[in-house]
């Protein structure tokens, strides 16, 4: 019985390492875009994404995926035996810049169908369109940097969403938020204008949809952020929206802190 036993903890233990290295390949793969490789110093994907406890079958929905940066490491590593789903802005929506968004994420998919051909496009517009994947259908949820966006749709838009999350996730699947972080001793308004939310928000409304609160990680903490930028989050890099006022000091400080939080359905 104890060599059965061994016998599949070592499977067990291969199968991961294996996975692990997967994972590190694409996230050192040179078919990146180098302004995202960039980033990595501060995003950390390959420790942020094993926290999420993602597996290279696993089925994975990617909230509002923007350019594509987490797209570029997801789609490639779950490509032979998961499955992506970018749940990406809606082609009807009559807001032109979401239009245009999800035309520049199609045009960067069919650029490589040898990553991204596998990737399952959805829409995602809360609150009319949510059903972006199957009930119980999917592992992990992930959403980056993207609970802001939602806010300023207000409060019954982020409930929506959550609640989507926790929809489509299996029993025991997980919903990983990264967020920029507010500090407990600031005023969050309703909109999150400064791009900041308070990290009690967002594990309030989680609640709220049926989650537990299963980890809290300060992988991508950063203590020289202040949070109290002239223009909110979009100062720091890679947004400088101040252009060259305080560029320096914005550059040393380098990108936002953030929370990130993994979430279980029950």
């Amino acid at each position: 019985m104890k060599s059965v036993f061994a016998a599949i903890l070592a499977c067990g233990l291969l199968v991961s390492a294996h996975a692990d290295q997967a994972l590190r390949e694409a996230i050192v793969s040179p078919d990146r875009t180098a302004a995202f490789v960039v980033r990595d110093k501060w995003r950390h994907p390959y420790e942020t994404l094993t926290f999420f406890g993602i597996q290279a079958d696993s089925t994975v929905v990617e909230l509002s995926p923007g350019a594509g940066w987490y797209t570029e490491i997801l789609a490639p590593y779950l490509r032979a035996r998961g499955k992506l789903i970018l749940a990406a802005d809606d082609p009807e929506s009559p807001k032109a810049e979401r239009v245009k968004g999800r035309e520049r994420l199609l045009a960067k998919l069919a650029a490589s169908p040898q990553r991204f051909d596998k990737v399952v496009l959805a829409v995602f517009a809360p609150v009319a369109k949510l059903d972006y994947a199957a009930p119980g259908s999917a592992d992990l949820v992930l959403t980056f940097r993207n609970v802001h966006n939602w806010m300023s749709e207000g409060d019954t838009a982020v409930r929506a969403v959550f609640d989507s999350a926790y929809r489509s996730l299996k029993r025991g699947g997980v919903f990983g938020v990264v967020e920029h972080r507010l500090p407990t001793d600031r005023i969050q308004n309703a909109s999150s204008s400064t791009g900041y939310v308070h990290q009690a928000y967002v594990i309030g409304v989680a609640n709220a949809s049926g989650f537990r609160l299963e980890a809290v990680s300060e992988i991508n903490a950063n203590p020289q952020d202040s949070a109290d930028h002239a223009g909110g989050v979009w100062a720091l890099p890679p947004s400088y929206v101040n252009k060259d006022v305080d560029r320096s000091k914005y550059q040393a400080i380098g990108e936002s802190d953030r929370m990130t939080l993994r979430f279980v359905k029950p």
